[in-house]
């Protein structure tokens, strides 16, 4: 556990710094003093100060933050805003200082993905076998069928027929598959196994392919849209009621994904680890960006939606009403990372 709780910290502070650099990188091209640049939260670690900007590591390794002058009523020493101060620059440069965040990690996860297909290669779409008496027989479905699309969006990879066979609760599947070089439809309906508790298509998928520069490139791409879409469905399932409390994980129930994947991935080696664990770091940094960019209080995206606004009507929104709408965010999302904290602890006692 403790090599798993060391990789993890490295996974932490490698998605974080790269969200916290975007920040800081665009602040300082548009000329926004950053007064504080940390990682961690609580108690500082170690601190240190080069130029204008205190660099921290926190004790606890939730979160991070890039602070900037005349955020949320944040003011100098002698009481009032310098002209770095965030409030006085351009509304447009506060937009992608703010957007650079979530940018980065969108950055970050092409290049893990870009390591990945590059030493892995990918395993496309087509099918290997139809299960007799399967939906995919009855939708008439061959072996050497390509799955182009599944319910309107486009499939590239195997993964992605994997994650749309998992989530489905039943409802008839939409496809456009290609045979022959000619595509077609067909709508196969799933069937319910009582030994697994889920439906099923009734195909085994996937053709490995070894890339080459350009399909490497092309390929992390596609790997990326697909941790994208499978983030954005997995929080409409939350949101819908689909998946429970027990589908949800913190910084615990990281730790102990991190743990069970190095157990299994270092009987294959150095190599396997590193991939499985840079695997993660791209998982992790889709997650981030992406619930970063909601537009909720205290998130980059409640911050983007109130510098919209302002945008729009030529002038911001009062201060403190943003810095109250923000704190409210603030202390929600604390008592939320407290009870899923609470929730991992318990996963262990079960």
């Amino acid at each position: 556990m403790a090599v798993s709780i060391i990789l993890f910290i490295i996974i932490f502070c490698v998605v974080v710094i790269s969200h916290e650099l975007g920040h800081f990188l665009l602040a300082k091209k548009n000329g926004i003093r950053v007064v504080e640049f940390f990682i961690g939260m609580g108690p500082s670690l170690f601190s240190f100060t080069r130029g204008d900007t205190k660099y921290s590591i926190k004790l606890f390794p939730i979160g991070g933050a890039c602070v900037f002058e005349g955020e949320d009523g944040l003011e100098t020493e002698k009481g009032e805003l310098s002209e770095g101060a965030f409030p006085k620059a351009p509304v447009w440069a506060r937009v992608a200082t703010i957007f650079a965040g979530p940018f980065f990690n969108f950055v970050l996860a092409f290049v893990m993905a870009v390591i990945l297909v590059w030493a892995c290669g990918v395993s496309l779409p087509v099918i290997q076998s139809v299960s007799e008496g399967s939906g995919a027989m009855e939708a008439g479905l061959l072996e050497g069928d390509i799955i182009r699309r599944m319910n309107g969006s486009s499939v590239n990879l195997q993964d992605q027929v994997y994650f749309f066979s998992v989530v489905n609760r039943g409802e008839p599947i939409h496809l456009v598959c290609e045979r022959d070089g000619e595509r077609f439809s067909a709508t196969v309906y799933p069937k319910f196994s009582e030994a697994d508790g889920r439906y099923y298509m009734g195909i085994t998928s996937g053709q490995f392919l070894d890339c080459n520069v350009l399909q490497t490139f092309k390929y992390a791409f596609h790997t990326m849209e697909y941790m994208v879409q499978a983030t954005v469905k997995s929080l409409s399932m939350l949101v819908g009621g689909q998946l429970t409390r027990n589908d949800v994980s913190g910084p615990v129930g990281i730790v102990k994904a991190v743990d069970d994947t190095y157990d299994v991935a270092k009987t294959y080696g150095v190599s396997s680890v590193v991939l499985s664990m840079i695997n993660f770091v791209l998982l992790l940094s889709v997650n981030l960006g992406i619930i970063n960019l909601l537009p909720l209080p205290a998130l980059d995206g409640g911050r983007l939606v109130f510098l919209l606004i302002e945008a729009v009507r030529g002038k911001p929104v009062p201060p403190e009403k943003e810095g109250m709408v923000h704190l409210g965010g603030m202390m929600a999302l604390m008592v939320l990372m407290v009870l899923v904290f609470i929730n991992d602890i318990s996963k262990f006692f079960k």
